[in-house]
């Protein structure tokens, strides 16, 4: 089960590794990816560009936003879009091999700053809510990038964990206990919505990498009604 991280590639838009050396010669300069979910992908962006215009056209009628132009939000969105397909390329062109090593360091790099979001003078406020990390020009939102990192710590854990996978103690309990205490940071903030896609994210890949079914119906009940509790 080894390879379990790479059929990943199905549905993520990592670059996957060769399979053949016959394959080399029809291979062109760009690694193969995923055309639909890479389109699907900037579809959603251009749409969401849309809802940012629709949103913020009128907010100079509001005497707090009385300087600002009516697309002064859908130019910095497009100014984010640009950027994040630039960084996307870059990130394209490394290979899963590099992630599968990097994502324990990933996980516990966003882990820190979800904590330093919540030391005063560190973390930002907006709305009553402490979600992001202040740097004057942008800010940086934790969370989001944890959602990012989680699928890849998820899948590193599923590959080097698989021969305990049936087991609840070895296989999920240490799982649990990392999300658990995501989740505390996440509802310190508070930002259920967060904390909820990432509990997902994570019960999605160690189902995908042969947790216990009967284990894995009990345990995403129970999340349910804790879940439903908490709201």
């Amino acid at each position: 089960m080894k390879q379990l991280l790479f059929s990943f590639n199905k549905w993520l838009p990592f670059a996957a590794e060769p399979v053949a050396a016959s394959h080399l010669a029809k291979r062109s300069k760009m690694m193969e990816y995923d055309q639909a979910l890479v389109w699907v992908t900037m579809i959603l962006m251009l749409f969401g560009m849309v809802m940012v215009y629709s949103a913020s056209i009128s907010l100079p009628d509001s005497p707090k936003y009385a300087n600002y132009q009516n697309a002064h939000f859908l130019i910095r969105q497009a100014i984010f879009v640009a950027f994040s397909v630039l960084v996307g390329l870059f990130v394209f062109r490394i290979k899963i091999s590099t992630w599968q090593r990097a994502a324990p360091y990933l996980f516990v790099l966003t882990l820190v700053l979800l904590v330093a979001v919540l030391i005063p003078g560190l973390g930002k406020g907006v709305n009553g809510a402490k979600r992001w990390l202040s740097f004057k020009v942008f800010n940086i939102q934790p969370s989001e990038m944890m959602k990012l990192f989680m699928v890849l710590y998820a899948a590193d854990y599923t590959v080097r964990k698989q021969e305990f996978m049936h087991k609840l103690t070895k296989g999920f309990f240490p799982m649990m206990a990392a999300v658990a205490l995501l989740g505390l940071l996440l509802l310190l903030e508070p930002d259920l919505g967060a904390f909820g896609v990432i509990v997902c994210i994570a019960m999605g890949i160690l189902f995908l990498g042969g947790i216990n079914g009967v284990w894995f119906a009990g345990i995403a009940a129970t999340l349910v009604g804790i879940f439903s509790m908490v709201i």
